[in-house]
């Protein structure tokens, strides 16, 4: 899957300082630390397109398997050809191995992109952020708060990262598309951990059929997921980019002081 995340960004390799673009000054704020999510932002969303096409061929064994099933179902008597049995077990194995593969080289990835523009967006704004830095990759592993101490980290470096106006005043930027990421990545796990252990408990014909429906509509919530991830990957970086491009705010005179 191509990516085409923060395009206007050419020349700011990975790993490079911003400040080198041509006319941009640093500030004393620490703009001279500012690093480029560029590379890591088009790692993250080829992996996001990955884990989506092992979702879509996830889906394609089960619904095989399952149709494979219920034709072999016969007055509760289960007729299926072993070889083929065996084949529609392997595919969805495979594409278990695939998926399992795809979530881990993620997830690591994922998780160095949001470190880089969570310290970026500290030096953008320090006001816009409730968590410090190091929940940007802790509050992953943190059990329950999992559900929301992420959230909370990206939603600071939503605000932070957004375009300033020739003013030095932040636009507020909608979060609809932010929302619904995260609403679906918390839907996904947690009917996730249920279907997957519906289906470990299986034991009848009916309820494996079932189970595999369960696991087919678990799939397409993963792939809804890892779609709007893309696109929130996209959106922040993008923000940054605009962001520094912008160059530095004129900064409002102060009043003299009497003497």
């Amino acid at each position: 899957m191509r990516c085409t995340v923060c395009a206007g960004a050419a020349g700011a390799g990975r790993g490079q300082s911003w400040a080198g673009s041509p006319g941009w000054a640093p500030e004393p704020l620490g703009l001279a630390q500012l690093r480029s999510p560029v590379g890591l932002g088009k790692a993250v969303c080829v992996l996001l397109g990955a884990a989506a096409v092992a979702d879509v061929l996830s889906i394609a064994a089960g619904v095989h398997t399952r149709m494979l099933l219920a034709d072999g179902l016969d007055d509760g008597f289960l007729t299926v050809d072993d070889h083929e049995l065996t084949l529609a077990d392997n595919m969805t194995g495979s594409a278990g191995v695939l998926q399992l593969l795809t979530f881990v080289a993620t997830a690591v990835v994922f998780l160095v992109w949001l470190r880089r523009v969570r310290r970026n967006a500290e030096v953008f704004d320090p006001s816009a952020h409730s968590l410090r830095p190091g929940w940007a990759i802790g509050g992953w592993f943190v059990p329950v708060g999992n559900l929301w101490l992420p959230y909370r980290v990206v939603s600071g470096v939503w605000s932070a990262s957004a375009p300033l106006d020739g003013h030095g005043r932040r636009p507020v930027v909608p979060r609809g598309l932010l929302n619904a990421w995260w609403a679906a990545l918390v839907v996904d796990q947690l009917v996730s951990r249920g279907v997957t252990r519906y289906y470990a408990d299986a034991e009848t014909a009916d309820e494996v059929i079932h189970g595999l429906d369960l696991l087919a509509a678990t799939d397409a919530l993963d792939l809804g997921a890892a779609v709007l991830a893309i696109l929130v990957v996209r959106r922040v970086t993008a923000m940054q980019s605009r962001r520094v491009d912008l160059g530095p705010v004129p900064a409002v005179p102060r009043p003299l002081r009497a003497h």
